[in-house]
Parts: structure tokens; C-alpha cells; sequence
């Protein structure tokens, strides 16, 4: 039973080992930033951005401050955490506002070549490209 046991775990730990990443940063390039273009087909006039530098790991920064969260889903799904920011206030505040709430509606998200879209069931849409 206990060698039935460690056996077992051997398998769980080599099969977790060769894990592809399966979040949005198993598929887009880690070392891009992208840019946020439009939301619902509009351009989005303030600068902000979204990167996937490791393994679930979501990082940006909105109009007025730097954020952090995690990617919960596999691709192409997308399923955003609890957002940490940091708590400056600038006059683009309503934009920063505009953008998180967006980012939180999103669902699905997919990656071609430069272009990075979100998605949701009610027609929503973000539109980021790939700054190199």
C-alpha cells in the first residue's frame, strides 16, 4: 500500500513537472506589453496596459497606476482575480475607472500575432496591441 502510495505521487509530481501553461501566458509572448486600443469598437484615449509575464500572472498599467492580478482559466478563456493597484489619482480617472471594469467583464481572450482580443457573451470587446 505505501509503495502503491509513493508511486502514486511520483506520477503526480512528473506529470505537474511537464505541465504546458495553459492561461493566456502559455500562449502569448511573455515579454510583451500590450497596448489598449478600443473598448466596444471605440478607441480608448488613455494609455493603458496588460501583460502575461509568467504563469497565470497578470501585470499593467491603467491611466493612473500599475496593477497586478491572476489569470484564472485556461485559453482561451479568461477569468481575472481580485485587482491590486496602486492608489494614485490623476485626471484620467475615469478612464482607469472605464478600463478596470471592462477587464473584469472579460471572458474569453485570444492572441494573433499583434493583436490580443477580450471578449464577453454580451458583445463587450477590448482590443490591445503588442508593443515590441
Amino acid at each position: 500500500m505505501k509503495q502503491t502510495l509513493l508511486i502514486t505521487a511520483a506520477i503526480a509530481a512528473l506529470a505537474l513537472a511537464g505541465c504546458k501553461d495553459e492561461t493566456i501566458s502559455g500562449y502569448a509572448d511573455r515579454k510583451v506589453v500590450w497596448k489598449l486600443l478600443e473598448i466596444d469598437r471605440k478607441p480608448f484615449d488613455a494609455d493603458a496596459t496588460i501583460a502575461f509575464p509568467k504563469h497565470s500572472q497578470i501585470v499593467g498599467q491603467a491611466p493612473c497606476n500599475s496593477y497586478t492580478s491572476e489569470q484564472k482559466a485556461p485559453y482561451p478563456w479568461f477569468e481575472i482575480g481580485p485587482i491590486a493597484a496602486t492608489r494614485k489619482a490623476c485626471d484620467a480617472m475615469d478612464e482607469e475607472s472605464r478600463f478596470f471594469t471592462a477587464l473584469t467583464q472579460m471572458r474569453e481572450i485570444e492572441a494573433q500575432g499583434d493583436m490580443l482580443i477580450m471578449s464577453n457573451e454580451a458583445g463587450r470587446q477590448m482590443v490591445f496591441l503588442a508593443q515590441r
